[in-house]
């Protein structure tokens, strides 16, 4: 199955696809907005608006899998984002990434790049996919990754037009 053929819920509830984002670089994260690495925001942020007219997008994944690091609602998720970190990025529905109930496209995420060890699970919150224009997953990034640290990586993709 394709990236883009995957089913997801907007933050606002509204069933979709990644078919949008066909033929642009992504960066794939399943953030948690009172996680110690919630900073994060603020460069994610960064990093979309840097890039997002060059074909960039990064796309957020709350998940509360992690000592239930994330608000319930997916409402007061995106207000969250919105007034404590500035993002604009797109937000999708709360999920799992992990265990029996993952969600298919972290799971399709995990098998085409695993994690330390070749683990394919998500270890914690702020794990980092990025994606080619073709849908390929071509890097995985630890929670510790910063996007500061990610940014080079992200300015060769998208000079690698495929």
């Amino acid at each position: 199955m394709s990236l883009y053929e995957y089913e997801v819920k907007t933050i606002r509830g509204e069933t979709t696809t990644l078919a949008p984002y066909r033929g642009q670089a992504l960066l794939i994260v399943n953030t948690a907005t009172k996680c110690g690495f919630a900073p994060q925001f603020k460069g994610l942020e960064r990093l979309y608006q840097e890039y997002k007219d060059r074909g960039f997008a990064v796309l957020g994944f709350p998940s509360s899998q992690f000592l239930g690091q994330e608000l319930d609602e997916d409402s007061r998720i995106a207000e969250a984002c919105e007034l404590n970190h500035g993002v604009t990025f797109p937000l999708f529905a709360k999920i799992d990434v992990k265990g029996p109930e993952a969600h298919p496209l972290f799971r399709h995420l995990t098998q085409e790049a695993p994690g330390l060890f070749g683990s394919r699970t998500i270890k914690w919150n702020f794990t980092k996919f990025l994606i080619d224009r073709d849908g390929r997953v071509v890097r995985r990034f630890a929670p510790k990754d910063t996007p500061d640290k990610i940014e080079a990586s992200v300015r060769k993709l998208l000079a690698d037009r495929s």
